[in-house]
C-alpha cells in the first residue's frame, strides 16, 4: 500500500462507471451504480448477456422502487446504461469494476484489457471474495489503481462492502473508494492489507469448516448446524460483530471457553469429503435443484424469492441499528415542571 499524492478523476461521484462481466452479480452492481447515479457502460464478450443485460437491470431496478430503495422511475434511470463487447468504449470510465468468473489467470487478463483502455488516473477493482489483490497487481502498468472490491449479493440490497488494497495500492485511492462506497449506500470497510479471503470469508470459512465436521463427525446433521446457527448467530449478528457482542455479554466468559474449546475445533487444511462428494454428483444448490438439501423446482424459485425478500427486510432493520447507534448522544427528557 503506497500513500503518494494521486491524480483522481474529477467530480468522482458522479463519474462514468464501467462493470466489465455481465453475469447475476455483475447485473446487480451496474444496478447499484445506476441507481447512485452514474452513467454505466456494461461490457460482455457474450452477446446474449448483453442483449438481455437492460431487461434484467430494470427488473431489479423496478423492485428497489417498490422497496424503497429508489426515488427515481426506473425508466428513467435506466436510460443512462449502454452496453458493449468492446473494451474501448470503457475510455471515459473514471472507475471500472471487472467482475468475470474467480479466475486469477482470467482476472489478470482482462485488468490488463482494462487498463489497455482507459486512462492512466481511472480506479480499477476487481470483484473478488478470496484472490490476493497483490497477484492481480502483477505485471499491470499503473497498479497503484488497482484494488480489491468486494460486494455482497445481491450488490444493489446489501450494505456490505470490502475495499481491498494490494501491496502496491495507493491509499489515496482506497480511502477515495471508500468514499464512493458511502454514496453507492454502503457501510464498507477498508482492508488496509492483503489477506486471502479478507475478513468477512476468514470468518464465515472458519465457520464452514467447523460446519462439515461436526456434520461429518456424526455430531449433528445439516439441517440441525443450520438451525442452530439461525436461532443463535442469525439473532445478533446483524446488530453486532464478535467484538460488540462479547462487550455486550462479558468478556471474561468468552477467555475462559476459549482455553478449552480452540484446541478442540478442527484446523484441517483440505476441503471437506462431504463437499468434494456433493460436488461430484453435479450439486450447484438451488440453481439445478441439487445440493445439501433437495429442492422441486417450484421450491428453488421459492427459495431463491425470499431470500431477495429477506435482504430487503434484513436491510430496513439493519438501518435502524447502524453500527454508531450506540456512540449517539443520550436524547434526555425534558424535567417535569413542579406544581407551584
Amino acid at each position: 500500500m503506497t500513500k503518494e499524492p494521486v491524480k483522481l478523476p474529477e467530480k468522482l461521484a458522479a463519474t462514468q462507471a464501467g462493470v466489465v462481466g455481465l453475469g447475476l452479480m455483475g447485473t446487480s452492481i451496474v444496478t447499484c451504480l445506476l441507481a447512485a447515479g452514474h452513467k454505466v457502460t456494461g461490457l460482455d464478450k457474450n452477446p446474449s448477456r448483453r442483449r438481455g443485460l437492460r431487461r434484467r437491470v430494470g427488473k431489479f431496478l423496478r423492485e428497489m422502487r417498490r422497496e424503497g430503495l429508489l426515488a427515481r422511475d426506473p425508466r428513467s434511470v435506466v436510460r443512462n446504461l449502454r452496453s458493449s463487447g468492446d473494451y474501448a468504449d470503457l475510455r471515459d470510465c473514471g472507475i471500472v469494476i471487472e467482475c468475470v468468473r474467480e479466475d486469477l489467470k482470467l482476472k489478470r487478463q482482462v485488468l490488463r484489457k482494462i487498463e489497455e483502455a482507459v486512462p492512466s488516473e481511472t480506479l480499477i477493482g476487481s470483484n473478488t471474495s478470496a484472490l490476493p489483490i497483490s497477484q492481480l497487481q502483477r505485471g499491470a502498468e499503473h497498479p497503484e489503481r488497482i484494488l480489491g472490491i468486494h460486494w455482497g449479493e445481491p450488490a444493489h440490497v446489501l450494505r456490505f462492502m470490502e475495499v481491498i488494497c494490494g501491496r502496491q495500492t495507493s491509499l489515496e485511492r482506497a480511502e477515495h473508494v471508500v468514499e464512493l462506497a458511502r454514496r453507492w449506500n454502503k457501510e464498507p470497510t477498508l482492508v488496509r492489507r492483503d489477506v486471502r479471503g479478507f475478513i468477512t470469508n476468514r470468518l464465515m470459512y472458519a465457520m464452514m469448516r467447523e460446519a462439515f465436521h461436526l456434520v461429518e463427525a456424526g455430531y449433528a446433521t445439516p439441517a440441525d448446524v443450520d438451525r442452530s446457527v439461525r436461532n443463535d448467530l442469525g439473532y445478533w449478528i446483524t446488530f453486532a460483530g464478535p467484538f460488540r457482542y462479547m462487550d455486550l455479554t462479558g468478556i471474561p466468559a468468552y477467555a475462559a471457553v476459549m482455553r478449552d474449546l480452540l484446541p478442540d475445533l478442527d484446523c484441517g487444511k483440505n476441503v471437506p469429503a462431504l463437499m468434494r462428494r456433493v460436488v461430484r454428483a453435479g450439486a450447484k444448490g438451488v440453481s439445478n435443484c441439487k445440493g445439501f438439501y433437495p429442492y422441486t423446482a417450484g421450491q428453488a424459485r421459492l427459495w431463491q424469492r425470499l431470500f431477495l425478500k429477506f435482504s430487503y427486510e434484513i436491510r430496513k432493520l439493519a438501518l435502524k441499528y447502524p453500527e454508531d447507534v450506540g456512540d449517539r448522544p443520550v436524547k434526555r427528557k425534558n424535567p417535569t415542571a413542579r406544581a407551584g
